[in-house]
């Protein structure tokens, strides 16, 4: 079998040393070349043409989404990106990285080889499927406004949102699409604790929607976007005439927390009918469960296609299963959504 080949980009030694032994620890992947800046790294990729490289936020000389924004255009190629709690790594997706890991610290050498081993090592591989020619760079449409709508137009209906790998865009480019009075909508982003804070904060601020990470007691409202939280599972519950979040600590639910199946089958159950589920692009299973329940009680859901994933892994088990009732293209996906709900207009 023909191994991933890899390009470390790091500028401390140390750890450049560590990723490269916990990669090259699995037999699936071969580091090729290292670099400590990114002008040593744009010679190796011209040299050993990797089939993956990660890649360092914080770098001398130039950083990590500079470089990319100087390096996409000229050579295409998937990148992990290495990032400590810091928001810039949102700007490395827009700029088009696949997807990040949270750099350890402090941690023990025992820690940081589990570290490799589920996070980095899944990545990267899951970053050596990717299309490049379908990762789409949001497009704001300038309204920064940022007040929530006045009125509940959609008081009794739920827009519910799952995604994985590439996920950030493209749940970036379905709410620039829609209007400011759709449904109150749920969404539910593999991401790690921390960077779900940072990345319902951007879209507070780029979006004319008032976002902000979901917590139990929320009551769901037209005009607002409740991001499921890093480390908590988040649900849809009904409370009198409200719908509203439940976060709570849990176990791993089709192998992540937040789980978009979690999210979805509780939309499901509180919301029947009333609901729109819509499953994005992402690696593996989950939301694919979930949809499917969200269709048996009556909701209207959509998937995805295959070609504008990223990664044609979540909606395509959505579809086999019978989840998907439309499927479409992201960029019609805001479109699609508005023609539902004249259903409830």
């Amino acid at each position: 079998m023909k191994k991933i080949r890899v390009l470390v980009v790091e500028d401390s030694y140390m750890f450049r040393n560590v990723l490269v032994n916990g990669l090259n620890a699995d037999s699936a992947i071969e580091v090729v070349a290292t670099a400590g800046d990114p002008f040593e790294a744009r010679d190796k990729i011209i040299k050993y043409e990797p089939d993956v490289m990660t890649l360092d936020v914080e770098m001398p000389k130039m950083d990590g989404i500079e470089f990319l924004r100087k390096l996409m255009p000229q050579h295409p190629l998937p990148v992990v990106m290495v990032s400590s709690l810091n928001d810039k790594v949102f700007d490395a997706l827009n700029a088009g990285a696949v997807d990040f890991v949270n750099k350890p610290a402090g941690m023990s050498k025992e820690q940081l080889g589990d570290f490799i081993h589920n996070e980095l090592v899944t990545k990267v591989k899951i970053a050596s499927t990717v299309k490049l020619s379908n990762f789409k760079r949001a497009k704001y449409s300038g309204n920064m406004q940022n007040l929530p709508v006045q009125g509940d137009r959609y008081k009794n209906v739920v827009l519910a949102i799952g995604a994985s790998t590439g996920g950030t865009e493209a749940i970036s480019s379905v709410l620039d699409g829609l209007d400011g009075d759709a449904p109150g909508i749920v969404i539910t982003q593999h991401m790690p604790p921390g960077f779900t804070q940072m990345f319902a904060d951007r879209l507070d601020n780029q979006t004319k929607f008032k976002v902000s990470e979901g917590k139990t007691g929320d009551v769901i409202k037209s005009g607002y976007v409740y991001v499921a939280p890093g480390d908590k599972q988040m649900k849809v519950v009904k409370v009198g005439s409200n719908y509203q979040i439940e976060c709570y600590k849990g176990p791993r639910v089709s192998g992540h927390c937040p789980s978009v199946d979690v999210l979805f089958e509780s939309v499901a159950t509180a919301c029947g009918k009333n609901a729109i589920g819509v499953l994005l692009t992402g690696m593996g299973a989950d939301g694919a469960k979930g949809l499917y329940k969200m269709r048996e009680q009556g909701a209207l859901t959509i998937g995805q296609d295959e070609e504008s994933c990223i990664v044609y892994g979540m909606p395509k088990v959505a579809k086999e299963l019978g989840g998907v009732l439309y499927q479409t293209g992201l960029k019609a996906i805001p479109e699609k959504i508005h023609g539902l709900l004249s259903k409830w207009s």
